[in-house]
């Protein structure tokens, strides 16, 4: 199982938990294999050029719809060469500012940052990153006007936020959670139809009123085009029954995110429309990367 990124982010923490499982339930040895570099594109095309023959896999985030918006000459197809074996998990983004800020809604902190065009500034871990887009899709749908400041990761923007370098942050849950619990962070709403389970409390953007702002954190799993039509549905399958395993849910939801484990065809319909839904967005915004 190739992951795009280095060891310790989510993909690397669910490529192994699935790659344990898979091991001790399917009776074949799996591994993981991070190859990082140039925003997850190098591990991808890796796994679009491998053989289709079982023994490869892809387990990649929500980057992979971002890709095309962003990279023009992005050296693989994002349709084409990969079959969509299963979504692994949803990850909300969390809408976070100081407690002591003076909205204490979504709706409040829409009101102030409409009045205060261009004075909000929203942390990220990055030009093109998750929270990046999250913010500027809030922005679009808002109708307000926030300026984009880029950190290096997750937990920058959050040390950024509560040392008043950023008035927000659109951070994936699992990398602000301990400090909404903690009380040093408070959660305006999360990005999701559903409230996380995570944080019950927390309304949705949806609930507040943005009927059209939806976010999804994800990680799932793919294999290169032409691999075995009864692989991918077995994986699949197996990818089903590991989410809904009693140790591997505990661990997902002390992540921050919620156990999907979706079928193929499920998975094929998603991505689809995540990579139709980003790459308009980005082109609105008028986002690039070299």
């Amino acid at each position: 199982i190739v992951t795009p990124f280095g060891p310790g982010g989510g993909t690397d923490i669910f490529a192994r938990l699935l790659a344990q499982h898979f091991s001790e339930t399917l009776g074949q040895q799996f591994i993981v294999e991070n190859r990082p570099g140039a925003g997850s594109t190098l591990g991808t095309e890796h796994v679009a050029r491998a053989p289709a023959d079982g023994y490869t896999f892809l387990m990649t985030s929500a980057s992979f719809s971002f890709s095309p918006g962003l990279y023009p000459k992005l050296r693989y197809d994002s349709i084409k060469d990969f079959s969509r074996v299963s979504q692994v998990v949803e990850v909300p983004h969390v809408i976070v500012v100081l407690p002591s800020f003076p909205a204490k809604d979504l709706r409040d902190f829409v009101r102030l940052a409409r009045a205060r065009p261009g004075e909000v500034l929203y942390a990220s871990a990055g030009a093109g990153s998750a929270m990046h887009l999250a913010g500027a899709l809030f922005g679009s749908v808002t109708r307000t006007q926030l300026t984009h400041v880029p950190y290096k990761s997750g937990g920058a923007t959050t040390a950024a936020v509560m040392g008043g370098e950023a008035t927000t942050a659109f951070n994936t849950l699992e990398t602000a959670l301990s400090l909404i619990r903690a009380n040093r962070l408070r959660a305006l709403a999360v990005s999701t139809r559903e409230r996380s389970p995570a944080l019950p409390g927390v309304p949705t953007a949806i609930e507040a009123g943005f009927k059209d702002y939806e976010a999804i954190g994800w990680f799932g799993l793919m294999a290169p085009a032409g691999t075995p039509p009864a692989i991918v549905e077995q994986l699949g399958a197996a990818v089903g029954r590991a989410m809904a395993t009693p140790i591997i849910r505990e661990r997902t939801l002390e992540q921050g995110a919620t156990p999907v484990g979706s079928k193929p065809v499920e998975f094929e319909r998603f991505v689809r429309d995540e990579l139709a839904k980003w790459t308009r967005i980005i082109h609105e915004a008028g986002i690039k990367l070299d």
